[in-house]
């Protein structure tokens, strides 16, 4: 099969609330360190995803789901020149504690244990999901999704611990973390975050990657991004939500945007737009269906 340009659309469903959904094909598009909100259910339909998770690098290939729980570190590339082709629905952990509390015995907040999971009937039930939603299916996509997430938590899910603050370099990491996320626009240089709170430069750095995986930086670009994304959510402009957040300007939201987000926050936004417009959202699912050439598995 000749090799496509790269193609991704990130969008809501309004009738699958709490769930962003992804179809992409990627070739040289690569991940940095990042995190979700949500869960992330990514069903790989060819190529090769690796994606660095909790210390080791994973590799999810055709009738695999890589599984990604809230709030985890990771990172994401093609695992050959081909590159990659996969389906993604991102639940919002109301969503799946509230499937997990009807239709399985977890208790506490549910989560995924192995971040690979080779289950070529759930890869399906993730494209059927995702195939509903651009048909404007209501029924089939919110059953579909319900199945699927059942099936993971009951083939692959557990408790997640309960994250607690135990050390004194966990305290300071979580100091440290309130301290940017109120300082996303003008963020103090490490050492003078490190002063402010009582520590050298190099302990803070070590506290803080064992806290939340990432160094202070790389953790400011996400939560950025992250809050960018709700400044467009409700209808900010690029421009606008980059200067909000502590970008230089709307091209560098753009990289760091599409290098956690996989799609330029244009049109992220324009997709947000088409959820609250049903005459506009069905014009684009159309014209998608009619131009994308989509496998029936």
């Amino acid at each position: 099969m000749a090799v496509s340009a790269e193609q991704a659309r990130h969008w809501r469903y309004a009738d699958l609330p709490g769930v962003d959904l992804l179809r992409a094909r990627y070739i040289r598009r690569t991940f940095v360190r990042h995190t979700h909100e949500h869960y992330v259910i990514a069903a790989i339909a060819e190529g090769v995803d690796v994606f660095r998770h909790t210390g080791a690098d994973r590799h999810a290939g055709p009738g695999t789901l890589a599984l990604v729980n809230p709030d985890t570190p990771h990172t994401g590339r093609a695992g050959g020149p081909e590159g990659w082709r996969y389906g993604v629905v991102y639940p919002a952990p109301e969503v799946v504690a509230a499937i997990a509390a009807e239709t399985t015995t977890l208790r506490g907040s549910p989560g995924f244990i192995r971040p690979v999971l080779d289950d070529p009937y759930a890869v399906e039930l993730v494209h059927r999901v995702l195939r509903a939603a651009e048909e404007g299916n209501a029924l089939a996509a919110d059953t579909l999704l319900r199945v699927a997430v059942t099936r993971l938590l009951r083939r692959n899910g557990g408790s997640l611990p309960r994250r607690t603050v135990r050390t004194a370099g966990g305290t300071i990491a979580a100091r440290a973390r309130a301290v940017l996320e109120e300082s996303l626009v003008d963020p103090p240089s490490l050492e003078r975050l490190a002063i402010g709170l009582g520590t050298s430069p190099f302990a803070l750095l070590r506290a803080f990657r064992d806290a939340y995986g990432m160094p202070p930086h790389a953790w400011l670009t996400d939560a950025r991004v992250r809050r960018a994304r709700r400044l467009l959510d409700a209808g900010t402009p690029p421009a606008a939500a980059a200067a909000a957040v502590g970008f230089t300007d709307q091209p560098h939201l753009n990289r760091h945007f599409t290098r956690i987000v996989g799609v330029p926050p244009g049109a992220y936004q324009r997709e947000r737009k088409n959820v609250q417009d049903p005459a506009a959202a069905a014009l684009v699912t159309s014209g998608a269906c009619q131009n994308r050439r989509t496998p029936r598995r």
